[in-house]
């Protein structure tokens, strides 16, 4: 059995020169978690190494917050992040 998708944000900003993408969570997501960020030309996988909200370094966030996340390559605004069930 493949491993199931689940939508958990969006990306609302992305900072190239850092390669820093902010996500708006519509569900959970924890340090750890193996995600995916897709969009028109975005095809990312990688696992979540650190997040923060308001530059401090948190392990799990919870829909509705907004937290920078390093990412393993280019993101663009309104990409889709989805994390492995």
């Amino acid at each position: 059995m493949g491993e199931e998708l689940r939508e958990v944000g969006k990306v609302s900003h992305f900072f190239g020169r850092i390669n820093v993408a902010v996500v708006e969570l519509t569900d959970n997501i924890s340090v750890g978690d193996q995600i995916f960020i897709k969009g028109p030309t975005t095809d990312i996988a990688q696992t979540v190494k650190s997040m923060e909200i308001e530059h401090a370094r948190i392990q799990k966030a919870e829909a509705g917050q907004s937290i920078g996340m390093k990412v393993e390559g280019h993101a663009k605004t309104n990409d889709t992040v989805y994390r492995t069930e």
